[in-house]
């Protein structure tokens, strides 16, 4: 008997790439994938019938509101998504016995730190979109507690809107660039994150709870579209920036480093180099072009 996934936000960069691997397992699991058209879940009412009517054994919320800095004036939607969608979303896997996977981010934290987030570590977001996940965190383990969050980070691949295809496309227009070179993070193939997540789902003895997940060590901005440059062969030229030389709406963290060490010691999943699966991604988009 095959079990049901539901992938919340399958026309996401994410559910694009569980979509994209979802043939290996199809012999296991019947794939459902949703975009805000077909379940918003912001209305209660609707998430509920969904659940009723399709009753899956996982739900993986790919779902977000991501503008970082649009969510400082777009607050209300930022939280409707990121918070109370989630929430509706918890409640229905409880009522239902469902494993939720919800994905957050890394920009729960302030940055103000040497040393890298683990799970446990003080949380306090700076900006209105770190807020608005930090809740939905909150309220997803609070309503279900089959939930495993999966904290991640500057998150690109082949699909959709990113850091990677922005920088291609301005490498592509321009002969010199200025990238911030005083923020760090890790960069995430989103490709990565959903093997990483179909990983946790086969896994018959879940842990759940806060876990984090991206690809390592970190870097800047600046290492980040310098690694993009050299492998598309581009010859722009790149120029550091500080963050306030390049203002933005919102507050970013200054290091947003997460520990990996719980997902590899419970799930034994490792996560990949940045560089490598940058390359891979790169590769991806050239040959598609």
């Amino acid at each position: 008997m095959q079990k049901k996934i539901l992938v919340v936000g399958g026309n996401g960069q994410l559910g694009n790439c569980i979509r994209k691997i979802s043939p290996d397992f199809e012999l296991e699991y019947e794939f459902i994938f949703t975009d805000s058209a077909t379940l918003d879940i912001t209305d209660s009412s609707a998430v509920e019938s969904f659940f009723a009517d399709h009753k899956p054994d996982f739900c993986i919320n790919a779902s977000a509101y991501t503008a970082v800095d649009l969510a400082e004036k777009e607050e209300e939607k930022a939280f409707a998504v990121n918070a109370f969608g989630v929430e509706n979303l918890a409640k229905s896997c409880s009522d239902y016995n469902v494993v939720l996977i919800h994905v957050s981010t890394d920009y729960v934290f302030d940055g103000e730190t040497n040393l890298d987030y683990s799970e446990e570590d003080f949380t306090n977001p700076l900006g209105v979109y770190g807020k608005s996940k930090l809740l939905g965190e909150e309220l997803a383990l609070e309503n279900n507690p089959k939930t495993v969050i999966l904290r991640t980070s500057w998150l690109y691949s082949e699909f959709n809107k990113n850091f990677v295809k922005t920088m291609l496309n301005l490498f592509s227009q321009k002969d010199e660039l200025g990238i911030v070179a005083d923020q760090f993070g890790q960069p995430t193939n989103a490709n990565d994150l959903a093997e990483a997540i179909m990983m946790i789902i086969e896994n018959p003895n879940k842990q759940f709870g806060v876990f984090h997940f991206s690809n390592y060590p970190e870097t800047s901005w600046f290492s980040f579209a310098k690694k993009i440059a050299e492998f598309s062969n581009s010859t722009v030229k790149l120029n550091q920036l500080t963050t306030a030389q390049y203002p933005t709406p919102a507050k970013r963290p200054v290091r947003s480093t997460m520990s990996l060490d719980k997902i590899e010691r419970i799930y034994k999943i490792e996560p990949k180099h940045w560089e490598n699966s940058l390359e891979d991604c790169i590769q991806i988009l050239l040959n598609n072009n």
